[in-house]
């Protein structure tokens, strides 16, 4: 007479399937993972190359101020931020 339930190699063997299926795809979601991390960090090392470059053009501006201005354009400035 033949058991309705499955022999417990057969269920071994489903179970082990099915973690090899999930391991594929979470090994599928890494690789995306680690190259959305990589684009990301090409990305931000963009954005800090621009800032610093915005950051010495604003510095250049300022040393071509004459002397007593940066104390008047800092003061507008802050009232402008204040309104």
């Amino acid at each position: 007479m033949a058991s309705a339930l499955p022999h417990p190699i057969d269920q071994v063997a489903e179970r082990v399937e099915r973690l090899l299926a999930r391991h594929a795809d979470l090994q599928r979601a890494h690789a995306a993972l680690v190259q959305e991390a990589a684009a990301l960090a090409l990305e931000r090392d963009d954005l800090r190359a621009r800032l610093d470059t915005a950051r010495d053009r604003v510095d250049a501006l300022i040393a071509r101020l004459p002397a007593g201005s940066e104390a008047h354009a800092f003061d507008e400035a802050e009232s402008r931020a204040s309104a």
